[in-house]
């Protein structure tokens, strides 16, 4: 097997000391990728040469960002197969999960591309006789880009589109659980026409990464840093930026509500809620958690998403023959089995599932689930669901509200007026009405509140996140100085 290196400048090369790791695939064990371990050298010398190449490109015009764009992502979405086969070796997905990364992704640069002519200013009445003031948006430097393994395309590319777009470079520290499908990223858009400097990729033994990430963030050369990851690695990134006054956007963990009113279309709500927990293992930030259902109809909606659990089955994905692939690796089924266990032990029922070989995983479908039990309140980040009943919609606001984060969220009701003002109360930066949590788009402003983050990716909001606003004016005629 050939070693990953690192993409520093024009060079593709081994870490300084030659060191590497490797991923190995979830479901047999075996060797999926081995990729260079860098060096604190290797981090600083992949900043520098962001560095370099950060005055042509923030000069490039937008017509030429938008064509590279664009180009890449055709180049990105022909090698579909390549993402697929790499997204089973080192993750475990499925070809559908990995497929759907990849179409989503290209969308994301084909929305990056038409933001190249959308970074605009305004001119702003002065007080000052004869003064022109502007408010004029420029490229903030050097972007720190990282990205997880779960979405890995997606939010990969999530991480490197709008910064490039508005004129910054970039150095991704990649995934060490998934360093070859983000190095394809990184090949797919140097492919494209993004010139190599203006994108660096390096990757990193899982030992190294704390060093590494402080190194990254300390550099002079980053001005902006964005991260996409577990609220517990957020928090580090958030204070190591805070002490060197880096602005940081964080889009971190999640336990999404799913409320169902009493007046619910229960078909459409069970199908959204089994495609929010169960897709790609519930291993999206936006999965379905927590089901918080009105007593009402709580009992004809559990038989029935239970039915719908049992139906989907798990399996290996490079057979491609079940609709679940694996989870991530053996210390997160142990965790989730764990879960479930404490759960069932404090008095919840095993609707569905529970069961499993390894990473391969049943849907489960965990009934009457209580604050006693840890998965009430833990990210489970696997394909299980929790139900908690509820009697009227002040109670399931509070519940659904009873907890740390607030990224994405459902409400299901007949009445759309209902179902929105439920919406309105709930603490989240994303909710959609009569559909899934799960649900991205390119252009949509993406991000989260309370442990979920602050920030937002996507469209004009990721404009704001990576340039930098000045106040520029220009004085026509005398100026009247006190001395």
């Amino acid at each position: 097997m050939e070693d990953l290196g690192l993409l520093i400048g024009d060079d593709d090369r081994a870490a300084s000391d030659s060191n590497t790791f490797e991923r190995l695939n979830p479901v047999t064990g075996q060797m999926a990728t081995r990729a260079a371990a860098a060096t604190l050298e290797d981090a600083r010398m992949a900043c520098d040469a962001a560095a370099r190449a950060f005055p042509d490109w923030a000069a490039t015009t937008p017509g030429e960002r938008r064509r590279i764009l664009l180009s890449a992502a055709d180049t990105l979405q022909s090698r579909a197969d390549d993402f697929a086969r790499s997204m089973a070796d080192e993750i475990g997905a499925t070809a559908g999960w990995a497929h759907f990364n990849v179409g989503l992704a290209a969308e994301m640069l084909r929305e990056a591309a038409s933001l190249t002519t959308q970074i605009t200013g305004e001119i702003i009445p002065s007080n000052r006789p004869g003064s022109m003031a502007m408010a004029v948006r420029q490229p903030a430097g050097v972007v720190l880009s990282i990205a997880p393994w779960n979405a890995p395309v997606i939010l990969g590319v999530r991480s490197l589109a709008t910064p490039l777009a508005c004129g910054n470079t970039v150095v991704m520290k990649t995934s060490e659980i998934c360093p070859q499908t983000h190095r394809l990223i990184v090949e797919a858009l140097h492919a494209g026409g993004v010139p190599r400097g203006v994108l660096n990729a390096i990757s990193n033994a899982p030992e190294d990464a704390a060093e590494i990430v402080e190194t990254l963030i300390a550099h002079p050369a980053v001005r902006r840093v964005n991260f996409t990851g577990s609220t517990r690695v957020g928090r580090i990134i958030a204070e190591t930026a805070g002490r060197h006054l880096k602005p940081a956007l964080l889009e971190l963990g999640g336990k999404a509500p799913f409320v169902v009113l009493d007046d619910a279309d229960i078909d459409a709500a069970v199908a959204a809620a089994a495609f929010g927990a169960y897709m790609n293992q519930g291993q999206i930030c936006m999965s379905t958690e927590r089901i918080v259902v009105d007593e009402k109809i709580a009992d004809t909606f559990v038989k029935a998403l239970a039915e719908k659990a049992r139906s989907l089955k798990a399996g290996d994905p490079r057979e491609g023959k079940a609709p679940l692939g694996a989870v991530v690796d053996q210390s997160a089924a142990r965790r989730i089995e764990d879960l479930v266990k404490d759960a069932v032990g404090k008095g919840a029922i095993l609707a569905a599932g529970g069961g499993g070989d390894g990473t391969i995983m049943e849907a489960t479908l965990l009934d009457r689930v209580t604050p006693a039990m840890r998965i009430y309140a833990e990210e489970s980040f696997g394909p299980v669901v929790t139900v908690v009943r509820v009697s009227g919609i002040d109670e399931a606001v509070r519940v659904a509200n009873d907890t740390e984060y607030g990224l994405s969220s459902a409400v299901f009701g007949r009445d759309v007026n209902r179902a929105m003002a439920v919406a309105r109360r709930i603490e989240s930066g994303i909710c959609h009405v009569n559909g899934p949590t799960v649900h991205d788009e390119a252009q949509m402003p993406f991000g989260g509140v309370k442990d979920s983050g602050y920030g937002r990716f996507g469209g004009k909001a990721g404009i704001a996140e990576f340039t930098e606003l000045r106040w520029i004016t220009v004085q026509d005629g005398p100026v009247h100085y006190p001395f």
